[in-house]
C-alpha cells in the first residue's frame, strides 16, 4: 500500500473509533478470541475480519484479522474495511426506516400491503400485512433467482406481484428475501425517496458513519473485502458492485441486501439501539418503538430481526439470554445484541471468497459468541440457555 493509503488508513482508523460514541477500553483478556478468531483465519474460515465487542456502555474489543483475500500479498484487513452486509442491511436500514415510518404514522403494521403497493393482489397476497413481511410469515417464497426471468427492476416485482403464496399469510414462518424488497419499495413510495437516500439521511449522516453506503465508488475499492465472482451474471449491463444478484437487480440498493459498512460504523448504530434509540441527546427511535419491534409475541421471529431461539441451536452461542436479537448476512456478517447482559458483538468477514460453498462460518458463529461471553466472565454467573 502506498504511503498516502497507509495515512489514509490510519486516519480513517482513528477517526472511525473517535466517533464511536463509547470509549475504548481494555476491559478483559482478549487472548482467548484472538486464539480463536485467528485460527479461523488460518482454517480458511473466511480471509478476514473485524470484530467489536460492546460492554455495559463501553468498546472493549475492537480489531481485525487476517487478509482482505487469501493471496500472499493481500492487503490486511482492519476497522475501517468495508464489508458487504448481505441480509443485514433487513435490519439496520429497512427496520430502522419502518420504525420511524410507523412512529410518525406514515406506515401501518396492520395495513395490506397493496394499500402501499396496489398491485400487490390477488393469489390471497391481498391478506398479507406490512407486519407479515417484518416477522416473514407473508407466504412469499423465500428466495427466487429473478435474473432468469427479469431484465428490469419493474419485472422483478410483477413477478412478484404474479406469484402464488406457499402459504397463508400469518400462518407459517418462511424467512424471506422477497419481503423485504417489497419494504423497499414501499418505503420509497412512502417517502418519494430512494431507500439509500432514507438511510442516508435519517441515520447514517447524522450517526457519523461515513463508510455506510449503498454502491460505493470505485475509489473505495481499495478498503472493500472481495466477495465471490458472479458467473452467472446474464445481462450486458455493467453488474452493480453487492454479491446478492437480485440486489443487483435492482441497482445494488434494496430493502434485503446492498448495504456496506466497517465495525467502527456499526458501532454507532448499535450503540444507539442499544441506548433505547437515542444517543448524544439525539433520538432516533423511540424506547416504547423499539421495546414493541423487539418483542418475540408468538412469533419465531421479531419484527425485523431474529431472536434467540430458546432450547434449540443459535448463532449467538449458548449464553445469550432468550431477549437477545440480531441478525445474519450470507456473506458472513453478524450482529448481536443480548439487553440482559448489556452486550453486544458486531462481526463482518467475507467468507463467501472465494466461493459461497464455503459454510465454515456455520460452527464459527455460536464458538465466537461464547467466547467472547466467557472472555467477559459471564458465564460464571450465567447457565446455558436451554
Amino acid at each position: 500500500m502506498h504511503s498516502g493509503r497507509l495515512f489514509l488508513a490510519s486516519f480513517l482508523i482513528f477517526a472511525g473509533l473517535s466517533s464511536a460514541f463509547p470509549a475504548r477500553v481494555s476491559a478483559f483478556d482478549s487472548s482467548t478470541l484472538d486464539t480463536v478468531v485467528n485460527k479461523a483465519v488460518s482454517d480458511s474460515v473466511f480471509p478476514g475480519a473485524s470484530l467489536a465487542v460492546l460492554y455495559k456502555g463501553t468498546v472493549v474489543f475492537h480489531k481485525a484479522f487476517g487478509k482482505l483475500t487469501y493471496a500472499p500479498m493481500s492487503s490486511p484487513a482492519d476497522t475501517t474495511t468495508m464489508y458487504d452486509l448481505a441480509s443485514l442491511t433487513k435490519a439496520i436500514v429497512t427496520t430502522s426506516i419502518v420504525m420511524q415510518l410507523v412512529e410518525r404514522d406514515s406506515l401501518n403494521l396492520q395495513a395490506p400491503v397493496s394499500h402501499y403497493l396496489p398491485e400487490i393482489i390477488g393469489k390471497g397476497k391481498d391478506k398479507i400485512t406490512i407486519e407479515h413481511l417484518l416477522r416473514h410469515t407473508s407466504g412469499l417464497r423465500a428466495h427466487t433467482l429473478f435474473s432468469k426471468t427479469c431484465s428490469t427492476p419493474q419485472q422483478l416485482f410483477s413477478t412478484i406481484a404474479s406469484d402464488t403464496l406457499l402459504s397463508k399469510p400469518g400462518t407459517t414462518t418462511l424467512y424471506s428475501d422477497l419481503g423485504f424488497m417489497l419494504l423497499g419499495r414501499i418505503i420509497e413510495t412512502i417517502t418519494g425517496k430512494t431507500l439509500d437516500a432514507n438511510f442516508h439521511n435519517r441515520f447514517a449522516e447524522p450517526l457519523g458513519m461515513k463508510s455506510t453506503m449503498f454502491t460505493p465508488p470505485q475509489s473505495l475499492a481499495w478498503r472493500i473485502a472481495p466477495v465471490e465472482k458472479d458467473t452467472l451474471w446474464p445481462f450486458t449491463f455493467q453488474r452493480p458492485l453487492v454479491h446478492d444478484q437480485n440486489s443487483a437487480l435492482l441497482g445494488g440498493v434494496a430493502g434485503h441486501a446492498g448495504l456496506y459498512s466497517t465495525t467502527s460504523d456499526l458501532i454507532s448504530m448499535v450503540t444507539m439501539l442499544m441506548n433505547g434509540g437515542t444517543v448524544n441527546g439525539h433520538n432516533y427511535i423511540k424506547a416504547e418503538t423499539l421495546k414493541k419491534f423487539l418483542a418475540r409475541k408468538d412469533s419465531l421471529r421479531a419484527l425485523g430481526w431474529d431472536v434467540r431461539s430458546p432450547g434449540g441451536h443459535s448463532s449467538a452461542g449458548d449464553y445469550y439470554s432468550n431477549s437477545s436479537y440480531g441478525h445474519l448476512g450470507f456473506t458472513g456478517t453478524s450482529i448481536w445484541i443480548d439487553p440482559e447482559k448489556e452486550l453486544a458483538v458486531i462481526f463482518l468477514c467475507n467468507r463467501v471468497y472465494p466461493s459461497s460453498a464455503n459454510i465454515k462460518i456455520r460452527s464459527f458463529r455460536p464458538l465466537l459468541h461464547n467466547t467472547v461471553v466467557s472472555s467477559l466472565g459471564l458465564t460464571k454467573t450465567a447457565e446455558k440457555v436451554r
